[in-house]
């Protein structure tokens, strides 16, 4: 796994395979029988994540470590049925702005089947301030 981090654990992060400074990434997910719901379907809030996760790297390659990036919105569209097994999730800048940008994305089977695809308006987020709220919210 990319570094050892609990979030990457739940989702089920098996690896980040790129990430490209003009704006794409792409990352691998293990999804597990504990993530379904009936039927053994993954539940779609870990497959909107997943896509969601694919933008925020995608972002954070095209604008660098001083960013956060910062969902306002996520739409997402289900074409299939995501089952147990490893999935990946990828992502590119729709249209690039100074504070707020666009991003798209899919999730694929591991035979290059569309699960799903999203469509995000993120907020290009200074990361020095977004800590420093963070401080004062947690009282750290």
């Amino acid at each position: 796994m990319a570094e050892a981090h609990s979030l990457y654990e739940t989702m089920g992060l098996v690896r980040i395979v790129s990430t490209d400074p003009a704006g794409r990434a792409s990352l691998e997910y293990e999804a597990k029988r504990e993530q379904c719901h009936s039927g053994g379907v993954v539940q779609g809030g870990f497959i909107s994540g997943w896509i969601d996760a694919a933008m925020a790297h995608a972002a954070m390659a095209k604008n660098g470590h001083g960013i956060v990036p910062m969902t306002l919105e996520l739409k997402v569209s289900f074409f299939a049925p995501t089952r147990p097994g490893l999935v990946i999730a990828e992502a590119w800048v729709e249209r690039h702005g100074k504070r707020t940008s666009f991003y798209e994305g899919h999730l694929k089977d591991a035979n290059g089947t569309v699960l799903a695809k999203a469509t995000s308006t993120i907020l290009l987020a200074d990361v020095s301030r977004v800590m420093e709220a963070s401080k004062k919210a947690t009282g750290g």
